[in-house]
């Protein structure tokens, strides 16, 4: 059953012109962060979307929440469209789709600790009873493996891990249906990151969460995710089943992604790089399809037409002209 479904979502920032620009009479710059993005989500799904960094995952991200509007598109929740919510129905979308950061110190009050971060997003939303935000808090601190101890203690008096465990608890206090994790995990040291995506998908499957999993590392999504979708340059190129987009990527740059994954063998650790050539710059994408200009495989064709991602088909879309064929298997 889907719960959330995009279609054609955009979003675009004007950038500021230089004094130079300025005395030519140049238009301010735009940067086209997300362009056309269309997806859905089941209940009780895990997605991952990963991409290089710049690709437009952050944004989209927030978008999602509400932290920026949309340029242009659609947002529905539950059959509702979520850009025309009225002010108590928006305030409902904001409770059932929560975000967890990628810096869990930013997104922390210093001045307040754990247990009164908790305790306020329970009593503003009123989740409980006043009787009850104390043992509640407790209760959440214990699903994301904290002491009670911990309620009491103020943002720097804990590790980087444990803070993105206050901040997840925080998401968690307000029983949302949909949790978006952006980059949750790369501020962490390595042996932290486990701990945490394995919370998440603990959490994700005992309380049946809707998961949006954003990150560069494609490690973490074939750990946790359904389904993954591969952004580039503000557009997802390829949409699939997990198992199966891992073992037969269609799109060159999904290729390239998987190629250039950390891996360590007996007696060799191999990495390569992920795509030739730099990322073009979102204030001028390349014309046709973006990625043609890094794509070992483009043709002519390539510069002139952009793909399209066509979902009609079936479940695992691709925006390429020359993509894989999809396995039989």
């Amino acid at each position: 059953m889907t719960l959330l479904e995009i279609e054609h979502l955009s979003k675009r920032f004007t950038g500021r012109r230089t004094v130079a620009s300025l005395l030519r009479g140049r238009v301010r710059p735009v940067v086209r962060a997300v362009e056309d993005v269309s997806f859905e989500v089941g209940r009780g799904e895990a997605l991952g979307i990963v991409g290089e960094s710049g690709c437009g995952k952050s944004t989209l991200a927030r978008c999602l929440v509400r932290l920026h509007e949309p340029d242009a598109g659609t947002m529905r929740f539950e059959g509702s469209d979520v850009l025309a919510l009225n002010a108590a129905s928006r305030r409902r979308y904001n409770r059932q789709v929560q975000m967890v950061f990628q810096d869990p110190f930013g997104s922390l009050n210093p001045r307040m600790t754990a247990g009164q971060a908790l305790a306020e997003a329970l009593a503003v939303h009123r989740i409980v009873p006043s009787s009850r935000i104390r043992s509640r808090v407790g209760e959440l601190l214990d699903d994301v493996h904290l002491p009670p101890g911990a309620a009491e203690r103020y943002p720097h008096e804990f590790s980087g891990g444990q803070r993105q465990r206050v901040g997840i608890a925080r998401a968690l206090a307000v029983e949302p249906t949909v949790l978006i994790a952006d980059e949750p995990v790369s501020a962490l040291d390595v042996s932290v990151q486990a701990q945490i995506v394995n919370l998440l998908l603990e959490l994700q499957q005992r309380l049946g969460l809707t998961l949006i999993f954003i990150t560069h590392d494609l490690r973490l999504v074939k750990h946790l995710s359904h389904r993954v979708a591969v952004m580039y340059l503000g557009r997802i190129v390829e949409i699939g089943p997990t198992a199966e987009l891992f073992t037969n990527p269609r799109h060159p740059y999904t290729q390239a992604l998987i190629r250039a994954a950390p891996q360590v063998r007996p007696g060799r650790r191999t990495v390569e790089d992920a795509v030739r050539g730099e990322l073009p710059s979102p204030l001028a994408p390349p014309p046709g399809c973006a990625f043609h200009p890094r794509c070992p495989i483009a043709e002519s064709g390539c510069a002139r037409e952009a793909p399209v991602l066509d979902q009609r088909g079936g479940t695992w879309p691709v925006a390429c002209h020359l993509a894989s064929p999809r396995s039989t298997v």
